[in-house]
């Protein structure tokens, strides 16, 4: 006795690309969250790069300084805010869901909608405030 497939042009799997599966904005929301934690623990050594140059004297700072005040180094350094506000905005959205709301399709979109945006305008402050102290 033999089993016959149900569908060949059935997929296999939700992850494959293509016309089987659309990625949706919590999916996206979910990675961004691991990918801007990955991206906090690396810019920490940026960090403690920046206190240890600061320790080692005038000269070392000046070199950190010189690359932190390059486009890259400031380039960098608006994605490392970007990706701390971020991880913090979709982190409270996260410890709204502990408490069991916001699971909700309509309020789980809507949520994400406003972790972007509030990520975004709070970059914006913080580097509008920093230009202009």
């Amino acid at each position: 006795m033999s089993v016959k497939p149900a569908s060949s042009n059935r997929p296999l799997s939700p992850f494959m690309i293509g016309p089987y599966y659309r990625a949706q904005l919590t999916s996206m929301l979910s990675i961004t969250h691991r990918l801007t934690g990955l991206a906090l623990a690396f810019g920490t050594v940026f960090l403690a790069a920046w206190v240890t140059a600061a320790a080692a004297g005038p000269d070392a700072f000046a070199v950190f300084a010189g690359l932190a005040n390059s486009i890259v180094g400031k380039l960098l350094l608006v994605a490392y805010t970007w990706a701390m506000l971020y991880h913090l905005c979709n982190g409270i959205r996260h410890l709204f869901w502990d408490t069991g709301r916001g699971f909700e399709l309509k309020t789980a979109y809507a949520s994400g909608y406003a972790v972007i945006g509030a990520s975004v305008l709070l970059t914006v402050a913080v580097w509008a405030f920093a230009l202009v102290v």
